[in-house]
């Protein structure tokens, strides 16, 4: 089964992909690399919660925010790749969780993304991974999450 279909079959649906709110791109391609800027949990341009795991969210919201922000990272990869059946391999993902002081479940929170990766990609969705407690984050977003892909050479597409 594709990566596309399997988004399908899981009930995903990738939302466009969020545009830049400064002077930066949403992704860069090195070789058969691609590296995702920071992803926030954004539906149609809005944050789906601010504030700190620990103190204004529970863990359970802070997974639903790493889910958020990962598909927009995947609508990301497919608009940058064609399609997410040009990935090959899920590398490094770093999560930055806004955390309130004490708070040291950063890994759980990241859990969110890091399952619904393989869910998607199966065994290329196991990746490499930093979960970082951060005391602020941009617009009051609880987490932002940056990725690494590797990606199938156009002659070599499959899934």
């Amino acid at each position: 089964m594709s990566y596309e279909q399997r988004v399908r079959q899981l009930g995903l649906e990738l939302p466009a992909p969020p545009k830049p709110v400064a002077n930066y791109v949403p992704a860069v391609r090195v070789g058969n690399l691609l590296f995702l800027s920071g992803v926030l949990p954004t539906r149609d341009g809005q944050l789906i919660a601010t504030g700190k795991l620990g103190q204004e969210l529970t863990v359970e919201q802070g997974k639903e925010a790493s889910k958020t922000a990962l598909l927009n990272g995947l609508s990301i990869i497919r608009s940058v790749a064609g399609s997410l059946d040009r990935v090959k391999q899920i590398v490094k993902m770093v999560g930055y969780i806004a955390s309130a002081p004490g708070f040291t479940d950063q890994p759980p929170v990241l859990n969110g993304a890091s399952d619904l990766l393989v869910a998607v990609f199966g065994e290329a969705g196991r990746h490499a991974r930093v979960a970082v407690g951060a005391a602020e984050l941009p617009r009051l977003s609880p987490v932002e999450i940056e990725l690494i892909v590797e990606l199938h050479s156009s002659s070599s597409l499959q899934p």
